[in-house]
């Protein structure tokens, strides 16, 4: 059995990552979920919040939402609405973003929709956690 498998993260935008890993560990809508070399089978839709991989024992991190991971074939391909790599997160951007979502949930008016001003609160904090981790790892030069 190989100790490795090929990741692929994929947005409509562009490919974000293609690379030989040791593990993946991605947010799917059930829980998160981890794959290793000969895992079997498996598709999950994915939530919002980080993936992270590992190679020649780094942690890496990337912040998805949205989208289906699929494992086959030692293989992990994940097509994602939005992806960023740790270190493409900026992460004052991330910050404006969480206190406008924060904002938009205090105000309490039946404008605001409240499942879009929570899912935004989410990737903003998700973005922000990345980021975070990413530096406690080690793999995050920004």
């Amino acid at each position: 059995m190989a100790k490795e498998l090929r990741l692929e993260i994929v947005t409509p935008d562009r490919l974000v990552v293609s690379s030989d890993v040791e593990y993946v560990g991605a947010p799917g809508v059930l829980g998160e979920f981890g794959v290793l070399a000969g895992h079997v089978p498996f598709l999950s839709a994915l939530g919002i919040g980080n993936l992270h991989y590992n190679v020649d024992g780094k942690t890496f991190y990337v912040f998805v939402a949205g989208g289906f991971a699929e494992v086959s074939g030692n293989k992990v391909t994940v097509l994602a609405e939005v992806a960023e790599k740790a270190e493409e997160i900026d992460i004052e951007r991330a910050r404006r973003a969480e206190e406008r979502a924060r904002t938009r949930k205090a105000k309490q008016q039946e404008a605001v929709d409240d499942a879009r001003a929570t899912a935004a609160l989410q990737r903003a904090l998700a973005r922000m956690s990345c980021r975070t981790a990413a530096q406690s790892a080690g793999t995050c030069s920004r």
